[in-house]
């Protein structure tokens, strides 16, 4: 089970939801599922840490504390019983509470307990444990990154408006970035690595697919050919896409149970407003 919780209106830029995963497995099997492509995330980890992986490479067991970059390729996990406190970071939050540029940790993960980028935020892993209620761990984990906006760097508004032009469904190309965001190719290029992890180019074609995917998920009897953004040639154009970014073809991928996902994709966008987390709005 996941649930989302509610952001101050300050931090509404910088985080895409405050959410809690609770997996129980009886009999000491494993729950088995892939995170999409999306945006960095912080995930605390009481419990039995689960066994993961980005775009395929072997499943090695997961720091209690993991930051994950942002990604264009599917985390595939396996998990037994445990609760997660995760952090969704949007890409201007990334800019405004790490100094680590997004292309550094991109299609990446590292124990947030070593890495001197996350030092500010060890100290979370500790509190949570000492909260018994949810609503207050939550309350907990808001205020830490609230009280972090007093010692930030100012906002980069390019990033918010790359941000912006990147979920509108109308931006499908890389010179249609330029002349919305009226900078030069190349400006577009640098922000775009050092802001959201990728280049321009590969985050048009993530967003066109992570449309498609996201109507699948709200509505999975929806045959692939009705969900497909309309800037798709083609069918045989939107399977390379779902093999490039899931690892799997869009029907390996809709026969696949979907224990955790399926369920949280619903109560995401019932709270936030977006089924993946790529594709909601900067600002909230």
């Amino acid at each position: 089970m996941t649930r989302f919780f509610s952001l101050s209106p300050s931090l509404r830029p910088y985080l895409s939801t405050i959410y809690l995963t609770e997996i129980a497995v009886p009999d000491g099997g494993r729950v088995e599922d892939y995170l999409h492509p999306e945006w960095g995330n912080m995930r605390f980890i009481e419990g039995e840490a689960p066994l993961a992986s980005i775009g395929g490479g072997p499943a090695t067991p997961v720091p209690h504390f993991v930051v994950t970059g942002p990604t264009s390729r599917a985390s595939y996990f396996a998990a037994r019983n445990m609760r997660v406190w995760g952090i969704g970071i949007l890409p201007a939050g990334w800019a405004k509470f790490l100094s680590l540029p997004a292309d550094a940790l991109a299609d990446q993960s590292c124990d947030g307990n070593t890495h001197p980028a996350f030092a500010s935020f060890t100290p979370l892993a500790a509190a949570l444990r000492q909260v018994n209620d949810v609503d207050a761990a939550a309350a907990l984990i808001d205020a830490r990154f609230c009280a972090l906006l007093n010692d930030a760097p100012p906002d980069d508004p390019g990033i918010l408006a790359a941000h912006r032009a990147l979920v509108d469904d109308e931006v499908s190309t890389v010179a249609d970035l330029t002349t919305k965001l009226s900078l030069s190719e190349r400006s577009i290029e640098r922000l775009s690595h050092r802001a959201f992890g990728f280049s321009p180019k590969l985050l048009l074609r993530r967003q066109r697919f992570l449309r498609s995917l996201g109507r699948f998920m709200l509505d999975p009897s929806m045959a692939w050919i009705d969900t497909m953004d309309h800037h798709y040639y083609d069918q045989a154009q939107f399977t390379r896409d779902f093999q490039r970014f899931m690892g799997m073809g869009p029907r390996d991928y809709a026969a696949r149970p979907k224990p955790i996902l399926g369920a949280a994709a619903l109560a995401r966008a019932a709270a936030a407003g977006a089924a993946v987390q790529g594709l909601h709005q900067p600002g909230g």
